[in-house]
């Protein structure tokens, strides 16, 4: 076959920003501030970061438990990653719920390790 001169090579795919891990998520769990006498709970698992990328976030969003006949709807997102002394990293959080009652609450707090 002379004329063809088609030819193959591998392909090996690098990816330039692996640095932060496979992909995860994290539990977190809060209560929200004191408000008209009582409080709520809040916890859950973030969204799952796909991985390899600094300086990530995750999204979450959930209901408190129910406390003084209602309960609460909260979602955000979560700080940049913040490095652990031992390795892994958590990420910062705080917000404020839905209206319910005719009031809010807000909340702060850090997630657990990845997952």
């Amino acid at each position: 076959m002379e004329g063809n001169h088609s030819h193959s090579h591998d392909i090996e795919f690098i990816n330039w920003q692996v640095k932060a891990g496979p992909p995860h998520r994290h539990p977190y769990a809060t209560y929200t501030t004191i408000t008209r006498g009582h409080r709520h709970f809040m916890e859950g698992y973030t969204s799952v970061n796909p991985g390899g990328i600094d300086n990530h976030v995750h999204y979450y969003s959930g209901t408190t438990t129910f406390a003084d006949g209602h309960v609460h709807a909260y979602r955000g997102t979560t700080g940049p990653a913040i490095p652990l002394p031992g390795g892994g990293h958590v990420h910062a959080f705080y917000g404020e719920t839905s209206v319910a009652d005719g009031h809010v609450h807000y909340y702060q707090g850090r997630t657990g390790r990845g997952v």
